[in-house]
Order: structure tokens, then sequence, then C-alpha cells
């Protein structure tokens, strides 16, 4: 059987996405293939699966009518479907949903897709998350949908001792754009600075991706509250090395804090996690999949920077109850988000389509 994933482009969690389920898959005797049709920072990463960038549509159509693909699966970009189904590919085509954003932004470009997702798409594929479940049930409920969790690999990403920091790191990994709700974070950084004054706040993202007029805010911002000086910022870290900034994040005292407003899975929270990262979330619907609160993390009240510093400050002060949810939440992500269980799901899926494993 011979698949293909495709996407805008090879960044955040899509990326580490892709790589993960591709190898999951490659290890079950399944060929895999990735098509991004701009680029990204996300290519360092890419080894061992083929990967065609490219927008133009001689270059797509002369791959999958080379290819002849078993299964095409295509995240989010509608157009890229109906351009798939134009050039001639007949096969299964499975239309992903990984997030959309805001619910009411969610409902906007769902209402907008309604049509050409009917017209392109044989099934539907989503994250266990109560949001997407609610629109794609209600708006596709003649397509068929397979719902399962996302993949996280711990025998490739996982905890790695350092020598502890001498200060408490806040972590936060992300975009600069509203849903990720950066504002929130600096805030509450901010208010811990008052606290613990020698904590320093490291923020990982991409540089090349983020909503114009946002990174001036956010140094506009940072100014204001007089933070700058505490802020580290890391663009496009390779994927294999946040392993070793998760972990010295966790065993510097501090915690990684995700602010997000709505998420389909969070592949950052899930990742710190499998570091023993301990996590401050906040309740962004996704997240529940991964965080109980005050067992394998602590979720807040998104707005409330108070419920948010008395959570962050649980989880640098009490020494016993944070080194449980640090084992816990390490242990329940490996439990429940194996690339094994993906794999399973993911080939039931391609049954049911009538694609057999060949």
């Amino acid at each position: 059987m011979k698949v293909l994933f495709t996407f805008y482009n090879p960044s955040g969690g899509m990326e580490t996405l892709n790589r993960t389920r591709c190898r999951a898959l490659m290890n079950r005797g399944v060929e895999c293939h990735l098509l991004y049709t701009h680029p990204g920072a996300g290519v360092q990463n890419i080894r061992g699966i083929p990967t065609l960038i490219a927008g133009k549509d001689g270059e797509i159509r002369e791959r999958i009518q080379k290819e002849q693909y078993d299964l095409i699966v295509v995240c989010t970009d509608i157009d890229l479907a109906r351009r798939i189904r134009g050039f001639g590919y007949g096969g299964p085509l499975v239309f992903e949903i990984q997030g959309l954003g805001p619910l009411q932004e969610a409902e906007i470009i769902l209402k907008d897709m309604s049509e050409r997702i009917h017209q392109c798409a044989d099934a539907l594929l989503y994250p266990k998350t109560t949001h997407l479940q609610q629109l794609l049930t209600r708006r596709f409920a003649g397509i068929p949908a397979y719902c399962f969790d996302d993949p996280v690999d711990a025998s490739e990403f996982a905890y790695r001792s350092y020598p502890a920091k001498p200060f408490p790191i806040l972590g936060w990994v992300g975009r600069l754009q509203a849903n990720k709700n950066w504002s929130e974070f600096l805030k509450i950084g901010s208010r811990l600075l008052n606290i613990r004054p020698e904590m320093y706040l490291w923020i990982f993202h991409d540089e090349q991706l983020y909503d114009p007029g946002d990174k001036e805010q956010f140094s506009e911002l940072a100014e204001a509250l007089g933070i700058t000086s505490r802020i580290i910022m890391y663009s496009n870290v390779p994927h294999e090395l946040m392993a070793d900034y998760l972990s010295m994040i966790g065993d510097s005292g501090g915690l990684l804090c995700s602010t997000s407003i709505l998420e389909g899975f969070g592949y950052a929270v899930a990742e710190a996690m499998l570091c023993r990262c301990p996590v401050l979330s906040s309740d962004s619907d996704g997240i529940r999949r991964m965080i109980r609160h005050n067992r394998t993390g602590r979720l807040y009240n998104r707005g409330s920077i108070d419920d948010a510093v008395e959570g962050a400050l649980d989880l640098l002060q009490s020494g016993k109850r944070r080194e449980r949810i640090r084992l816990e939440g390490e242990r329940h992500i490996r439990e429940t988000l194996s690339p094994d269980l993906y794999a399973d799901r993911f080939l039931k899926m391609a049954k049911k389509l009538g694609v057999l494993q060949q």
C-alpha cells in the first residue's frame, strides 16, 4: 500500500504528525510519501521519507500519476483536494482537519469548504476533540468520519538528563498569532517574574510564520511589561533538539505554559509531558486528551491571569505533587498516544475504505 500525506508547509505540529505517522506506517510495510505546497523550516527534520515540495499543477500531477497512490490524505487544503481530483486521481481521498482556530472561525471555514468537501472527500479524519466532532458531525453527517488521537514517538523523543539550570524556566511553544494567545503568556510571565525574579521565559517559535502585526505587538507588550531582558527567543529549533530543551525546562524546576484559545491536539504539550516537563495549559478542548487536572498536568481558565499564576506557582513550589505530575504525565503519553496504536487505527480506516495492504 502506498499513501500520500499533504499539507501546506512543513512546520509545527503538522510536520511532526506527518513524520511520526509515516514512520509508524512504514514499520508496518506501508510506503509513505509527503507533499507540501510551500517550503518551511521543518523540512530539516525529515529523513528517509520521499518528500515533494511543490505548488505547481504540473509537478503535483506528475507525482500523483507516476506513484499511483492507494490512498491520499489531504489536511485542511480543500483546494489541493480539488486539484488532485482534477489530475485524475480516483482512489480514496481522506480530508483531514487537525485544528481550525477559534470556534467561530472554524464554523466559517467549514461552511465555506462544505460543498467542496462533499465533492472531493470519501472520508473525514480528525483528532479526538469535542468541538471538531460536533462541527463535523453536524455539517458532514453523510461522509464517513474517523476520529483517533495523533501519535507521539517516545522512542525518538524522550526525557534527557542535564545539569539543572540555576533558575526556573517558563517555556512557551507556538506561532505568534491570535489563536496561540501569546499575549496571555507574556502577562502570566510578567506576574510570575514579580514573584520569582530569577526566572527566564523561553519562547520557541517559527520566525517565518506569524500573523502580520503580531511580531511588532509582541515586542511592544514585552517592553511595556518590562520583561524583555528575561525573554530568550528560539526559532526553528530542530525537532530532535526540542527534547533537550523541554527536559531542561522540567529539570530547572520550571514548566511549559500553553495559552491557546482552541487546540485540536497540541504537540508541544504532549512532547513536554513526554520529557517530564510539567505543563500548565488553558482548557483548550483538545488538550483534555492529555492533561487530567492535577494528575498529569494543570489546567487554568483562559483569560484568568490569577488562575494561571496560582497554577504555575503550585507547579513551581510543590515538590511531591510536581514530581508525581511529571511522572504521571510521561506515562500517560507513552500509554495512550503511541505510534503503534495510531498505525492500527489508520490501517483499519484504510481497510474500511477498500484499500488492502499490498
